[in-house]
């Protein structure tokens, strides 16, 4: 792999751990399983609260889409972020995506059309994307390569907590008042955060302290000069040449392209069933069109014009790092294909409430949350990873695959859990794994650079699997219901598609809840179907990793 100048985030803030009292380095351990604690519990209660607030807009069907939208936004997040993190400290990037995560917080629970939420969506998950990108780097500081499996068991450990107590939770603000469920935890958040940004600049403190951060030499660049270092790279044998304005504008001209190419293509699946023309409407063929040349544009500034790619692509030249990468957007997709409707199917097939609903979807969190504790102790011992991967997409596989045969009303929801439970293993197993592998394939320079690659790869699955669930779900569930509903209620196909409220008022047995079941369970069906087919390209993306003995060099220091 090509190596790169490590910026002053790296080689003059590192040291190794001994060099800092245990009592900090515990903290911050600390501080970190917190701030995932707090994660876990808002994203289980907003998650289950989404198709009603949605659905309070008459929105219901735009859940894929605005999941799209946010999941391209957070793609585009992660190589500023690791940036931002190598060039001045991680107390800085943690703080910005505390921020955002604030102002997104703040947003949805003022929100009072679909627009404001959408948008405060992506400001949220942008936020806490970012904040755990921030929290995941600073896990690889302080862990041994080997035991870095066993480091991210820990920090993920919260979800087996909140994943039964965020279900309860969110049916308690349904009843009450849903926006304090974002409310309560824009402030909660800044009071979790505090401390670990203040440890952060304790630990730096103490490297100034202890001579082992040596101050920083002018540089002799004017400011203009210094936001152009800043932003292309750390090498500072860039050449200034006057045209500093132009290429700050080339890259922030890729970044915005990667982002805007990425929703014009992708969101016309999620929204043309709802066009009057369906596919053929003049703006859903203008947004795929503009979209894919905004994204080849975005191809050819790479190539052309970008001082330093937006994406250091000489990170694939592994390919072990590329086959992880695969392998995650292959999982996103598939996963996401089904997923986004997946509590508003629990509710309306098997008539489950809000927190039941929220358990059965939540069974991955805690099932996962256990056992990547055995897979990190397993990473550990065997000082491998490919093969628990190569064992995690076979189960998977199987595990969607049965979802499809039991995706009926007809069969108990005891199977549709035990689905979930093969999924939590297979899920977790290949999560874990991917994380190792990228990061056994860099140096600890590039341990940030080699997970936003991977983070960004499987946002933009996850962007991709949600325009595939909008796209079945608007071409599938209304002719399923003007084909199944009673004649009587025919005509009302329209709100009781737009909202779950509506769904959910007909009573269990009868003629109309049936309908309403069938035609989700058809339109459910064709998405696991679609999941299944993906997810089963990583049968062959497994063999693409190498299969690293995890005792190579690879520093140990936390990086402030």
């Amino acid at each position: 792999m090509e190596q790169m100048v490590p910026g002053i985030g790296l080689c003059s803030v590192s040291f190794e751990l001994n060099t800092i009292e245990n009592t900090a380095t515990d903290s911050v351990t600390n501080s970190m399983w917190l701030l995932y604690f707090v994660n876990a519990f808002q994203s289980s209660i907003t998650g289950n609260l989404s198709a009603y607030v949605t659905s309070g807009f008459e929105s219901h069907s735009l859940i894929p889409t605005i999941s799209v939208v946010s999941s391209v936004m957070s793609a585009a997040t992660y190589m500023p972020l690791a940036k931002i993190l190598n060039l001045w400290d991680r107390s800085i990037g943690f703080l910005v995506m505390v921020l955002f995560s604030i102002l997104g917080l703040v947003l949805s629970a003022t929100c009072s059309n679909i627009a404001t939420y959408c948008a405060a969506q992506v400001f949220y998950s942008i936020g806490f994307a970012g904040l755990i990108f921030s929290i995941d780097v600073i896990t690889a500081d302080t862990s041994s390569l080997r035991h870095r499996g066993l480091a991210y068991a820990f920090t993920s450990s919260p979800y087996i907590i909140t994943a039964y107590a965020g279900s309860a939770a969110s049916e308690h603000f349904y009843e009450s008042n849903w926006r304090w469920a974002y409310g309560c935890f824009a402030i909660v958040l800044p009071v979790v955060a505090l401390p670990m940004f203040c440890l952060l600049r304790y630990n730096r403190h103490l490297a100034k302290k202890n001579g082992l951060l040596k101050p920083r030499e002018k540089s002799g660049r004017t400011m203009m000069q210094s936001i152009i270092h800043y932003i292309i790279e750390f090498d500072r044998k860039f050449p200034y040449s006057g045209q500093e304005g132009l290429q700050l504008m080339i890259i922030v001209l890729g970044t915005f392209l990667l982002a805007a190419g990425l929703v014009l293509f992708l969101l016309p699946f999620t929204i043309a069933g709802s066009a009057e023309d369906d596919w053929a409407s003049a703006h859903i063929i203008v947004m795929l069109v503009v979209g894919f040349v905004v994204l080849i544009a975005f191809g050819l500034s790479e190539r052309y014009l970008a001082p330093v790619p937006f994406l250091p692509y000489q990170i694939l030249l592994s390919r072990t790092v590329l086959g992880a990468c695969l392998i995650d957007v292959t999982y996103q997709v598939a996963y996401y294909c089904w997923f986004d409707y997946f509590t508003s199917y629990l509710q309306v097939v098997y008539g489950t409430s809000i927190a039941t609903a929220g358990y059965i979807s939540s069974i991955f969190d805690v099932v996962s949350g256990v056992w990547l504790f055995v897979v990190g102790f397993l990473i550990m011992k065997t000082g491998r990873f490919r093969w628990l991967i190569q064992g995690a997409v076979p189960l998977y596989l199987l595990g969607v695959g049965l979802m499809i045969y039991f995706r009926n009303p007809s069969w108990s929801v005891g199977y549709t859990i035990m689905c979930q439970v093969f999924l939590a293993f297979a899920g977790g197993t290949m999560i874990i794994c991917q994380q190792v592998a990228v990061q056994a394939a860099a140096d600890h320079n590039h341990v940030s650079s080699a997970l936003a690659f991977l983070n960004c790869f499987g946002n933009i699955g996850g962007a991709i699997g949600g325009s595939i669930s909008g796209a079945i779900w608007t071409h599938t569930l209304p002719d399923a219901l003007k084909r199944l509903l009673p004649d009587s209620i025919k005509s009302d196909w329209q709100s009781i598609y737009d909202d779950l409220d509506v769904q959910l008022s007909y009573e269990r047995g009868t003629p109309e809840r049936q309908a309403i079941a069938l035609a989700y369970a058809s339109s459910q069906k064709n998405m696991l179907i679609a999941g299944t087919a993906i997810m089963a390209l990583s049968l062959i993306w497994m063999f693409v990793l190498r299969d690293i003995k995890l005792t190579k060099q690879q520093s140990k220091g936390i990086l402030f």
